[in-house]
């Protein structure tokens, strides 16, 4: 799981780079929230806004042979959202005034997404871990363990029973 206060983190840092942006958002690209500092915005509304442009944008750089998806600027009359790619499962939303400096914008929306990407893939790659070495633990426990505990075998005991002599055996007609 990826952490939050990190992300965050790296969010309100690129607030700071940037003062005309009004909100930051890092989210899967499923549209799942990670970590948000979107004041006055539905932070959940905004991230599968941003899944389904992203599916859209996608689509759009494969159809015209534009590579993989790398960022998404739309300008609206009150400013922009920008949209960029943090490694291969999360995106970085920006929300800016009309006054931003679009090259800074950039540049620091594409520094901050390079540096969440890292974040989620070394968070992936330590959970991936941590579950493989449970997988393991238990097959190895599996193999060492019977699936039933051994219990001891009772044998009934049976009553020896003398032998009887037989009347008609040895008896000739």
């Amino acid at each position: 799981m990826v952490d939050e206060a990190e992300l965050l983190a790296e969010l309100q840092r690129l607030r700071v780079r940037v003062p005309q942006l009004t909100g930051a958002l890092a989210a899967s690209v499923d549209g799942l929230v990670l970590a948000q500092d979107t004041p006055g915005v539905e932070p959940e509304g905004v991230a599968a806004l941003t899944a389904a442009a992203l599916g859209v944008a996608q689509r759009l750089a494969d159809a015209t042979a534009q590579g993989a998806f790398r960022e998404l600027l739309v300008r609206g009359t009150e400013g922009y959202v920008a949209t960029y790619a943090a490694g291969d499962t999360a995106v970085l939303t920006l929300l800016a005034e009309d006054r931003v400096n679009v090259g800074r914008l950039h540049l620091e929306g594409r520094r901050a997404g390079t540096r969440i990407g890292e974040l989620v893939t070394t968070a992936a790659r330590t959970e991936a871990a941590k579950e493989s070495a449970l997988r393991a633990r238990g097959r190895a426990r599996a193999r060492t363990t019977p699936a039933t505990p051994a219990l001891p075998v009772r044998t009934p005991k049976t009553p020896v029973v003398p032998e009887q002599p037989n009347p008609q055996a040895g008896t000739a007609h």
